[in-house]
């Protein structure tokens, strides 16, 4: 049982890797699709609007997939379309066809990530200690991955279609080698199948508030540290990179070894922590007025962030008898919050200024750190059968 618990978390890393290879391939050619249907920025914002609101609509419906076919099978399923559907985008023969394509792109993308997060709720569950922040790190090292890929094919001058094409084939065959050690969880019988459209229930929505407002955080961070540098700090195009790439490698790396934390202080004692780190280095972001300091304060803010939303997933998955559910429920949450975060900071920013901006951000860090007891683990509510895997 213990090589087979380990083979099942090996297999749910892979798949979050290659996830987030997909993610990261997509987000380095999105000049080269611009340029090929000759699209003006407006027109643009649009179309990367698109996945967001796909994946925002189809989310709620993966819990059903799941009870219909098993975790194992959706999350494959779901895979393969998602690896697919990389190479379809730079086949858009004009604007309105890319749309509808990334509303589908989207739709893939959000149902696999609810699903093959409740694969790691489950396999957590099995191996009694914390990993869903080792999965979501190995998302990031998949996205990076993808992303160097894509530099050194943009730089190269390699069309997008014949890029994402060997790297949508290479995905796919990796996704679907790998998923195999995926459990294979199936509904109890006689159990009730969930609604096509799955509310969230009031301890979903606590959850899904302490996700939110961490993935606000993230998201503005993520769309604004380069800005806020350069603005505000008179920073060049070298430092204002340096603050994106400090604050994602935060991330990233925080996420890998989060799990030992998690271990050692529990969930809530972790969010707390960690949003108090975060808000330190928000005070650091907001009085930073030489690039250095700046830079500093997104690392620090990225330290502190990075666990608090994978670990709202983990809480939601427990908090159901079908951690799909569960899952599927905080992840519409979070993904609402990442459809807002650049905008809304745009807006106020506009009204008043990058630093009070991100001084905000900072109260609504600690807003996590004062809900974050909704995070404690709790038994889970009803049972779950398992096929052989």
């Amino acid at each position: 049982m213990r090589n087979d618990n380990q083979r099942a978390r090996i297999a749910v890393a892979a798949v979050f890797a290659v996830h987030g290879a997909v993610a990261g391939s997509m987000a380095t050619r999105v000049p080269w699709l611009q340029d090929h249907l000759s699209l003006d920025p407006a027109a643009l914002g649009i179309a990367l609007f698109c996945p967001a609101v796909g994946a925002f609509v189809a989310m709620p419906m993966a819990g059903r997939l799941v009870h219909r076919i098993g975790g194992r099978a959706a999350t494959r399923i779901l895979l393969a379309l998602w690896c697919v559907a990389l190479a379809i985008p730079s086949q858009a023969p004009g604007f309105v066809w890319l749309c509808a394509i990334f509303l589908a792109y989207g739709a893939a993308a959000g149902t696999c990530d609810v699903t093959m997060n409740a694969q790691g709720v489950i396999i957590e569950r099995r191996l009694g200690r914390s990993i869903m922040s080792g999965l979501h790190g190995m998302w990031s090292v998949g996205s990076l991955a993808g992303a160097g890929i894509g530099v050194v094919a943009a730089q190269a001058g390699i069309d997008a279609r014949l890029h994402h094409g060997a790297v949508a084939l290479v995905l796919l065959v990796v996704g679907l080698v790998a998923s195999r050690g995926l459990p294979d969880v199936r509904p109890e019988p006689g159990e009730q199948a969930p609604p096509r459209f799955a509310v969230p229930s009031r301890a979903i929505l606590a959850i899904g508030a302490v996700g939110f407002c961490a993935t606000f955080a993230e998201g503005a961070s993520m769309n604004w540290s380069a800005v806020y540098v350069t603005d505000v700090t008179g920073a060049g195009p070298g430092m204002a990179a340096a603050a994106y790439a400090t604050f994602a490698l935060a991330m990233a790396v925080t996420r890998l070894l989060g799990d030992l934390i998690v271990q050692r202080l529990g969930p809530v004692a972790t969010v707390r922590a960690g949003g108090l780190l975060a808000v330190a280095g928000g005070t650091v972001i907001v009085t930073a007025r030489d690039p250095l300091p700046g830079v500093a304060g997104f690392a620090l803010f990225g330290l502190g962030i990075a666990v608090i939303v994978p670990l709202t997933f983990a809480a939601g998955g427990r908090a159901t008898a079908a951690p799909s559910q569960g899952v599927a429920g905080v992840a519409t949450i979070t993904y609402l919050s990442g459809l807002l975060a650049p905008a809304v900071t745009g807006w106020v920013a506009h009204l008043t200024s990058l630093p009070v901006t991100f001084a905000v951000l900072s109260v609504i860090v600690l807003t996590a750190v004062a809900t974050a007891g909704a995070l404690r683990p709790r038994a889970p509510l009803g049972g779950r059968t398992e096929a052989g895997a």
